[in-house]
């Protein structure tokens, strides 16, 4: 039984000693029970005999690199590290210093690595080859945005990294070619985000599930925290900028309206929410049940968000989770890539909310045919 005692000044500190001291033992008594990102790793990586150590070195090495960037992010407003570079990236987008450092440490740690032989990121206009000796024996290319949501950085609004793994396609040995990037969604072997928000976790795939591992930032290691992620098959949230009414096609708006009416059989009117971070947005749509749409607009007809680097590793998510992700036209994982920085539209979530959204895009284009 605890009992709360009125201290006298002088035994404050002591208390506070006390306190810690028992918070310490508790944590090492639940250490005894988590299991480390590198645990599970190992742990695992007997469903990949072909990768004999490397791709579980490759993904330790990602979560190294978030941990540093995490650190950055933690500190961010007490550095010199926020606002603009006074640079713009390749899709013209203004570049925030932290993108900038984001972009250098995930360079840094998978050449480390020595299983990567190429990177491809949002911030670089062509693909990053690693043409050491070591790295062009690496089987993997990466394709990655290091710093998702980086227009939120100086709001202190939770932003993440987003990454995609792929075998390559080129000679091991050789130097990294384009098309080792150019591969279609459903020949990943791994993607992933990590998300720094009130607690930093890295949720990945390998092909076998969807799990989330929470920073322990008093041991430093990320832990297992969210074991076979599953999405509910319908939600009750629907997320998109809508700022952008005006510029959405006919559909996309009659299902905004769907979502607003009253409805007590379908649970209707849903719930808006748009944080404006891509990660921050689908981590809770994953865990909680919703939709997330990013269409095309009169001013973005191709769409906005990149296939390689956003729309291709989160619809691996989501789809080992249990949802279902589309470009309203094909499945996202279907997309043939023709360049580094291609867009497309996104709609993805749980599976009947995606469904929905589907029947007015196609009801749309009927409509429009018969015209």
């Amino acid at each position: 039984m605890i009992h709360i005692i009125i201290f006298p000044e002088r035994f404050y500190y002591l208390a506070c000693f006390v306190l810690n001291q028992t918070k310490s033992f508790m944590t090492i008594q639940e250490r005894k029970k988590t299991i480390t990102l590198n645990e599970y790793i190992i742990q695992n990586q007997t469903a990949f005999p072909r990768a004999k150590g490397d791709f579980s070195r490759l993904l330790s090495h990602i979560g190294i690199a978030g941990k540093l960037v995490n650190r950055e992010v933690n500190k961010a407003g007490l550095v010199d590290i926020l606002g603009d570079a006074g640079d713009t990236n390749v899709q013209g987008e203004d570049q925030k210093k932290l993108d900038i450092y984001a972009d250098e440490q995930f360079i840094a740690a998978l050449k480390a690595s020595g299983v990567c032989c190429g990177l491809a990121t949002e911030e670089n206009q062509e693909h990053v080859v690693f043409d050491d000796n070591l790295s062009r024996d690496g089987k993997y290319i990466v394709c990655m945005d290091p710093l998702d949501g980086s227009s939120n950085i100086d709001v202190n609004v939770s932003i993440g990294t987003i990454f995609s793994i792929y075998l390559r396609k080129s000679a091991v040995g050789q130097k990294a070619q384009e098309y080792d990037f150019l591969q279609r969604g459903d020949e990943q072997v791994a993607a992933g985000y990590i998300i720094y928000g009130s607690s930093t976790m890295l949720v990945y795939t390998t092909g076998q599930g969807v799990n989330g591992f929470t920073l322990d930032p008093s041991i430093g290691e990320f832990c297992l925290s969210h074991n076979n992620i599953k999405t509910p098959d319908d939600g009750r949230i629907y997320s998109i900028n809508e700022g952008n009414y005006v510029r959405f096609n006919t559909g996309v708006k009659q299902y905004i309206k769907f979502c607003q009416e009253r409805d007590e059989k379908t649970n209707r009117p849903y719930t808006s929410r748009y944080i404006g971070s891509l990660v921050a947005d689908i981590h809770r749509n994953l865990l909680k049940g919703g939709i997330f749409l990013y269409p095309e607009t009169e001013t973005h007809p191709n769409g906005k968000l990149r296939l390689l680097y956003e729309c291709n590793p989160i619809a691996f998510i989501v789809e080992q989770a249990g949802g279902k992700a589309t470009s309203g036209n094909k499945r996202i994982l279907e997309i043939e890539p023709k360049s580094l920085h291609q867009r497309v539209p996104l709609y993805t979530g749980s599976k009947q909310m995606v469904n929905k959204v589907e029947e007015f895009l196609v009801n749309e284009k009927q409509v429009v045919a018969k015209v």
